[in-house]
């Protein structure tokens, strides 16, 4: 029988470091793949549709053939990841969508001219992925002692942002070599890999399951009714709903470019990159230091300083500065980010992990749709310096707001508080 997580925790300082646990480089590498493989295939097939339709709307329904059945189906994958194992269901995932990928390389050799299939295939790329969200992010706290969760949960995050950044730079290189059907052919190869290495993986830190609920609809609904009555979770995911929702500045980046930065596409790309390289770098730096104590106090600060450097990206007229506002904001949103999703690892029983991820991960993709619309829309409305002006004030509001609404997770010191 393995160790339950109490016996890991009393014996921290006898536990091996975390690149030495069994399975986590595994783990690490396989997701690695895995997430190369994605970004590749969304910048690809964007490029591709719109190649084929020059039709803007294309684009709008690419991401919403994945976009509405991964939505759909987050809430039932979340009670399947509580009920059968977790790795199996991540193979099953990922080898779903490494099909898609080989399906898309077959559509592009084809090359008749229509872009129906490719939405059908995207569609089932979306199921795929509603499975592969919840299962990931309980499936960690199954590979690694409970002592060494918040280090694995910052090296993890870090890393999965240098595919984050060279996936679509690669995508674009591979598309303009090879076309379609080469970088498909890599992302069929990624997935592969990430198979073959999820294999290596020991599934260690596994609780007793528990009887759950009769009916489907109780075993559904049991993650929300779980988050709703505890405070430390659902103030760290309703933060982070709104502060994403209010305070994104993303989706108003090219504007920015074009109208007030005026520094064409390639400052849009180097924008956008500052943002994932201010989070891989503090990933980095929280995979070695972590955070120790006043861990609530700390999340909340993150917050309030990703509001104030979109508000300084708002005002701003020099791209230095843009640039400066852009990658402390994704510094921060990693803070953010790496003290929740801990927090939320921690506070939740395993039998309960694949519903309560699987709220998460629909809290935090209706966060970055809506938050596109909600800047869009009031960049229509207001014009886009206004509408990002909005968006920072409106984010410090949710922090002094929550801070009053949520206490308790003000008040948590150390991660293991959060039980």
């Amino acid at each position: 029988m393995p160790p339950d997580n109490d016996t890991l925790a009393a014996t921290d300082a006898s536990l091996p470091p975390i690149h030495r646990q069994p399975g986590f480089l595994s783990f690490l590498l396989s997701r690695l793949a895995a997430v190369f493989a994605m970004q590749i295939q969304a910048i690809v097939v964007a490029w591709q549709v719109y190649d084929i339709t020059r039709d803007a709307m294309s684009l709008a329904y690419v991401g919403l053939a994945q976009f509405l059945p991964m939505v759909i189906l987050l809430l039932p994958a979340g009670d399947v990841v509580d009920r059968f194992p977790r790795k199996r269901i991540l193979q099953l995932s990922w080898a779903v969508q490494g099909i898609c990928s080989a399906l898309l390389l077959l559509l592009a050799q084809a090359n008749h001219g229509s872009v129906t299939e490719f939405y059908a295939v995207l569609a089932l790329f979306g199921c795929a992925r509603a499975f592969t969200g919840p299962t990931l992010q309980s499936l960690l706290p199954n590979i690694v002692p409970r002592a060494q969760l918040a280090q694995a949960i910052a090296l993890n995050s870090s890393i999965m942002k240098v595919a984050v950044i060279s996936g679509p730079l690669l995508g674009g290189v591979l598309y303009s070599v090879g076309g379609g059907s080469l970088a498909y052919a890599v992302c069929l190869g990624c997935f592969i890999v990430a198979l073959a290495l999820l294999v290596l993986v020991p599934v260690r830190y596994v609780e007793k399951a528990k009887v759950l609920e009769s009916t489907a609809w109780k075993r559904f609904s049991a993650g929300i009714r779980y988050i709703r009555y505890q405070p430390i979770i659902l103030g760290a995911i309703s933060l982070d709903l709104f502060a994403v929702l209010l305070g994104g500045v993303v989706a108003l980046l090219p504007i920015y470019a074009q109208e007030v930065l005026h520094v064409g596409p390639e400052g849009l790309g180097a924008l956008r990159s500052a943002i994932a390289v201010g989070a891989l770098l503090m990933g980095l730096y929280l995979g070695v230091r972590g955070i120790k104590r006043r861990a609530g106090h700390v999340m909340f600060i993150a917050v309030a300083v990703f509001g104030l450097a979109n508000l300084v990206f708002a005002f701003s007229t020099l791209f230095w500065v843009s640039m400066i506002a852009m990658l402390v904001a994704g510094a921060a949103d990693m803070i953010s980010v790496y003290v929740r999703t801990t927090v939320i690892q921690l506070a939740t029983p395993d039998e309960m992990r694949g519903r309560v991820n699987a709220v998460n991960m629909l809290f935090i993709g209706s966060s970055n749709e809506l938050g596109e619309f909600r800047a869009g829309s009031m960049a229509a409305g207001f014009g886009v310096v206004p509408a990002a002006v909005i968006g920072g004030v409106g984010t410090l509001a949710v922090v002094g707001l929550w801070m009053r609404l949520f206490p308790t997770l003000r008040r948590v010191d150390r991660f293991d508080d959060a039980r």
